[in-house]
């Protein structure tokens, strides 16, 4: 089995842009099963696993979300660079000089950079004045194209997906910085709370789900296919650092508002006593521009009692970093919650 921080290299290493999770998909889908359960695949493409406890009647889900932010092909420039369309939410200047892959339908893959089409400061003068946006940040492709026709005829075509690379690093200090910790630090972690389960028999009072969404990205990950006995819903997603934050890479943050609204006081309170009564270093925070797979499923109709937390990622959406001691932090919150009776 592996660790938090091998898991988490693993599955970074993986593109999946929201729309294009296939991949990942099958490769949690065989870890799993290596685990020792079995997983069901939803319709949308989310894997659930059931977790029997001692007792059906009522039961609880965790949630983590495995896609990412990323881009598509809108336009094939007459150049042969690529003009991109956002997946998810976040600033171009936030990618800007990032290597990038072309995955085209057929299977292909090509390399590129990420750039502003006035990027040499030797040939525009205000380069560093220009605004990033969709019109002025392209694809260099790093194939010998240089009109639209060269590039068509590699099998590159609008709609192609394009994954940003992770550039992950684990520090002698402890600190793990990559893209897409956002949120595959915590599906890492579900996936060490499922091995536990296994290898030390860690029983769980109830029934407890396991659901790895999507679509988080895009606004309605894990907002279908809960099932009917779940009464508590879980969403493990990063803690938002910034200034007028109180969450920090040290601790567990704990959600009590986001821009959907406020999280289900009693399980907000919940964790919060948990974190005290298992001496766990956390964080009581509030996301002023954040929503999760839990706001999601209450909007959609879900009659459950909400609930967020998750390690602190700093400059989420861009170049990210947590530390090991969040991670820890919030594993051991995950673990004390999960085997903790219903309220």
């Amino acid at each position: 089995m592996k660790t938090k921080v091998e898991l988490l290299k693993e599955l970074v290493s993986i593109p999946s842009p929201t729309g294009f999770t296939q991949e990942i998909s099958a490769w949690i889908r065989s870890y799993i099963e290596e685990i020792g359960f079995t997983p069901v695949v939803t319709n949308k493409g989310a894997i659930i696993v059931k977790v029997p406890g001692k007792s059906s009647d009522r039961a609880r889900l965790l949630t983590a979300h495995v896609d990412t932010l990323g881009a598509m092909v809108r336009e094939i420039k007459a150049d042969g660079r690529l003009k991109l369309t956002k997946v998810g939410g976040f600033s171009w200047n936030a990618v800007e000089n990032e290597t990038c892959t072309i995955h085209t339908r057929s299977g292909e893959t090509y390399r590129g950079t990420i750039l502003l089409h006035q990027a040499s400061v030797h040939v525009y003068a205000k380069s560093g004045q220009v605004e990033r946006s969709d019109d002025t940040i392209e694809v260099r492709i790093d194939e010998v194209v240089t009109k639209k026709e060269e590039t068509a005829k590699l099998g590159i075509e609008v709609g192609d997906f394009v994954s940003f690379d992770p550039r992950f690093e684990h520090t002698a200090s402890g600190f793990i910085r990559s893209r897409h910790l956002d949120d595959k630090a915590s599906v890492a972690l579900l996936l060490s709370l499922l091995q536990n389960v296994k290898q030390n028999k860690l029983q769980f009072p109830v029934d407890t789900y396991f659901y790895i969404s999507n679509n988080e990205e895009i606004g309605y990950g894990g907002n279908s296919s809960i099932p009917e006995n779940v009464v508590e819903y879980l969403a493990v997603d990063m803690g938002a650092l910034g200034d007028g934050q109180a969450s920090d890479e040290y601790t567990v943050s704990i959600c009590a508002k986001d821009s959907s609204g406020p999280y289900h006081y009693e399980l907000t309170s919940h964790l919060i006593q948990l974190a005290k009564q298992n001496d766990i270093a956390y964080k009581v925070d509030i996301y002023p521009y954040y929503s999760s797979d839990a706001s999601a499923a209450v909007s959609a109709g879900a009659d459950v009692k909400h609930a967020l937390c998750g390690a602190g990622i700093e400059s989420s959406h861009a170049y990210e970093r947590t530390h090991e001691k969040s991670l820890n932090a919030t594993y051991r919150l995950l673990e004390a919650y999960a085997t903790s009776n219903l309220l």
